[in-house]
């Protein structure tokens, strides 16, 4: 009898290793295709099968799943990124698998046509606008009035995202985005959106249940650095009951309901404003953040969906986690950086994962690449959960040295 196989649509190195090894948990022969797999140092270290392929080639990945389908019983097939998501449910759809709706995936993936969607269908959204050049920002930026945020129409991770106060910083933010700097992978188009004001939450979603809602705090503006994250949030059932209706309404807005989708939201005095939504899960630590608090593997639960297993959102423990983030706060070198494994040790703490190793160039663009590590913690409440990871996060250190001017 075949092996039964998952494929993955190129890697990652938030989620990319939780879907690997929940695969491998699952009985799965994990297959991961990519332009480029010496990029993703867990796949040799986990021995994965890792083919190289075109993977912005729609028909290139036809044709390796077909060859592939020789061997193997293709269970099933997905992504664990926003990039690749799409052509994985278009995968899905050419093989006869479960997946997502590709069409629904790509113009979330558009957040100018998500906007215009929720705008119609009366989601509470902030004011927004689309900008092809330096005048249309500032035209935008004077009907919508500052501050505003500036934000490329595509993109993730909150590259390129910043809060601008003055014309003088709309004006130099354009040009960041406008002369060179910023990377495009399309043609550029910016968004001009309403600064909305407010603690964030974000939902996760599985199909159209509400799996729960956590809190992120970020670091100082003007960029959107998250500094931590807490699952689940404190909130008042009324809280609660509010962000889950507004964030449950956008699924059939942007035709989603299969499978996982994070919503990410502001409370403001108008009450929850929807920031931006993802076909996806959200990514690392969030789903073990919710494992850890819930007892739910979201990453499980999203493969077993997409090779017609039953799944199970059963809340199995009530937990706080929380994790805090590693950010550096200068450009240089990296010396070193230890502590690690003391931190690790920590009576409560989950995880400490460092992305980074001695000598390496850090070069901060104020987004989430700016991250260096994370460390995750548990306890049964949000006081204890913190003093857990405050003690960790302060057993380590490192020494960056500034470039040469």
């Amino acid at each position: 009898m075949a092996r039964r196989a998952l494929i993955l649509v190129e890697g990652s190195r938030y989620n990319g290793p939780l879907y690997v090894q929940a695969a491998l948990q699952l009985g799965l022969h994990p297959i991961v295709l990519s332009v480029n797999p010496a990029q993703y140092d867990y796949l040799g270290a986990e021995g994965i099968e890792a083919i190289r392929v075109d993977t912005a080639d729609l028909e290139a990945l036809i044709r390796e799943c077909s060859r592939l389908h020789a061997t193997y019983d293709i269970a099933g097939i997905t992504s664990a990124t926003e990039p690749f998501y799409a052509a994985a449910g278009k995968l899905c759809r050419y093989f006869d698998l479960p997946g997502p709706n590709p069409e629904s995936v790509e113009r979330c993936c558009d957040k100018f046509a998500q906007r215009q969607l929720l705008a119609e269908a009366g989601a509470p959204i902030p004011a927004f606008r689309l900008a092809a050049n330096a005048m249309d920002v500032e035209s935008a930026a004077a009907e919508i009035g500052l501050p505003v945020i500036l934000k490329p129409a595509e993109g993730r991770g909150s590259s390129g995202v910043r809060l601008c106060c003055s014309n003088d910083e709309l004006a130099e933010h354009t040009a960041y985005l406008l002369g060179g700097k910023h990377i495009w992978q399309s043609p550029p188009r910016i968004l001009v959106e309403e600064f909305a004001q407010g603690p964030l939450y974000w939902a996760d979603i599985m199909g159209d249940q509400i799996v729960g809602i956590g809190t992120a705090d970020f670091g100082p503006l003007p960029h959107f650095v998250c500094r931590e994250w807490t699952f689940p949030a404190l909130l008042a059932d009324d809280e609660h009951e509010r962000i889950a209706d507004v964030s449950l309404s956008c699924l059939p807005v942007l035709g989603l309901g299969w499978g996982p989708t994070s919503i990410e939201l502001r409370w403001t005095k108008r009450g929850p404003v929807v920031i931006e939504v993802n076909p996806r899960l959200g990514g690392a630590p969030g789903p073990q953040l919710v494992q850890l608090a819930y007892g739910v593997d979201l990453v499980t639960e999203h493969i077993k969906l997409g090779i017609g297993d039953e799944w199970n959102l059963r809340r199995r423990q009530s937990q706080t986690a929380a994790a805090r983030f590693l950010v550096p706060d200068r450009d240089g070198i990296l010396d070193w950086i230890s502590g690690d494994s003391r931190a690790a040790a920590v009576s409560g703490v989950a995880e400490v994962k460092l992305y980074v190793d001695p000598k390496t160039p850090i070069v901060r663009k104020g987004d989430v690449q700016d991250l260096i590590g994370y460390v995750v913690a548990t306890s049964p409440s949000h006081a204890q959960t913190e003093e857990i990871l405050q003690h960790a996060v302060d057993l380590i250190d490192w020494s960056i040295t500034p470039f040469s001017s």
